[in-house]
């Protein structure tokens, strides 16, 4: 009986190395690598400083992912970052990272990206992107507007997320499908884009400005936000198969394909264009270049190229954010509810619905893009944090079993912690009111928690 209990309470492992990096490859490359490099090319309009950000965005993504690795493997618990502060730096600490992740991080990347999923359908379902308000939920500061627009991307989530209710074995076989269907068509859109002729290494060459170290750190700080996704496998570590060999695995395999493809499409961008053409584009600097390639043609090939890949992204990030509310709520510093395993699926089923009304309410109000800007240098620090993590824990529990060690440890971590310090205090030096309301979505946790701390303690 009490193991029957027991069991109730906790996730099955039923997930192996290859479906954590299908996770991984999912949730990473989504709308960012459509719409950053253009960004980032008007902040470092040098080629070879351009490509030697997206390095140096991958070796920390692997040296983080690495770090990461370890910290699952001594804490084989759904959650990943939650966990990992809540160990080394306290409750208060763990909680805030995951309010973040519920507030904006899952539910916020959710919303923005099913909302651009939108204007892709709309190229084969004219209509489908019509903002025209059927009518408008007059909320004070936050109305919630309901329109086409809004009522295809909630319907994306709700279907999504329904496929993730009913298990963990529907929910990997499409990740699975998405994750493998969208590489294929990335590797088949850089190979055709190096052999067609459309382009030239000269354009590599071409340089279009100065780079200060100020923006090549700043540039940093939104390549990093593009690779990250990195440790998504960390939140499923409850429901990996011997997480001490598999999650190390799937952090390796998922986070080097990412890095390979990030670095042959960014390749490919400044093969079909210069530098500085690149800074100029509008939109999906991927149409552009299949456009430049392609021809008229183009449109259709890339559209659906984009609406798998945004898919896959919408799903990874619905898969991967409720076992982070689940283990708050289980730790009691959550809504009780959100701990409940559906009795027949397996799965957090409570946390999943919770996420996915959060993300329809953003889809509503149209602020879901506001909130990730607010929330992006969080990524950086929230990560930076967890892999020093490892330096705390291995000085608290020198004794502990660790079934995995980090790589070149201490030099990786130590290298991922300095360069994503640097990298937030520069945020916070360039972009200060961005920031600041970053940290204000941060604080507004602070009550919630005392809330949820004093119920436990009744």
């Amino acid at each position: 009986m009490a193991s029957s209990a027991a069991r109730s309470n906790t996730l099955d492992r039923r997930l192996g190395p290859f479906d954590a990096a299908a996770i991984i490859v999912s949730n990473v490359i989504g709308g960012g690598i459509l719409f950053t490099p253009p960004l980032i090319a008007a902040g470092v309009p040098n080629p070879w400083l351009f490509l030697g950000i997206w390095v140096a965005g991958g070796v920390l993504a692997f040296c983080g992912a690495s770090a990461y690795a370890e910290l699952a493997a001594l804490r084989p618990k759904a959650g990943g970052e939650y966990v990992y502060l809540r160990a080394a730096y306290g409750n208060l600490a763990g909680f805030i990272t995951g309010w973040v992740s519920f507030v904006a991080g899952f539910a916020g990347a959710i919303a923005a990206t099913s909302v651009v999923l939108v204007f892709y359908l709309d190229r084969f379902f004219p209509g489908a992107a019509d903002h025209t308000p059927f009518f408008v939920v007059p909320l004070p500061y936050f109305p919630l507007t309901v329109s086409r627009r809004t009522l295809v991307a909630i319907s994306a989530v709700v279907a999504l997320s329904y496929v993730h209710y009913r298990g963990v074995g529907p929910g990997r076989l499409l990740m699975n499908f998405l994750a493998v269907l969208k590489v294929a068509a990335l590797m088949l859109f850089i190979a055709a884009g190096f052999s067609m002729g459309a382009g030239s290494t000269a354009n590599m060459q071409v340089v279009a400005g100065p780079v200060s170290g100020s923006s090549w750190l700043l540039a940093l700080l939104a390549v990093m936000f593009t690779y990250s996704g990195w440790n998504a496998a960390s939140y499923m570590a409850e429901e990996i198969r011997d997480p001490g060999r598999n999650v190390p695995k799937a952090l390796a395999l998922g986070t080097g394909a990412v890095i390979l493809i990030y670095l042959l499409l960014n390749a490919l961008y400044l093969y079909v264009m210069p530098v500085g053409e690149l800074a100029k584009v509008q939109g999906s600097v991927l149409d552009v270049v299949a456009d430049k390639m392609l021809g008229p043609a183009a449109g259709n090939i890339m559209g659906v190229v984009s609406i798998v890949s945004l898919l896959a992204s919408v799903s990874a990030n619905i898969f991967a954010g409720p076992r982070v509310y689940y283990a708050m709520a289980r730790d009691g510093v959550f809504l009780p509810a959100a701990a409940r395993i559906h009795p027949t699926y397996r799965t957090p089923s409570v946390a999943i619905i919770a996420q996915g009304i959060w993300a329809s309410i953003l889809i509503l109000s149209g602020s879901a893009d506001t909130l990730t800007t607010y929330t992006g240098f969080a990524v950086t620090l929230f990560a930076t944090i967890a892999v020093a993590a490892v330096f705390v824990l291995r000085s608290r529990e020198p004794n502990a079993e660790r079934p995995f060690k980090a790589w070149g440890y201490p030099y990786t971590p130590a290298l991922f912690v300095i360069v994503g310090t640097a990298t937030v205090i520069n945020g916070i030096y360039t972009a200060p009111l961005t920031t600041l309301a970053g940290v204000a979505v941060m604080a507004a946790g602070i009550p919630i928690y005392l809330y949820f701390a004093g119920k436990a303690k009744e």
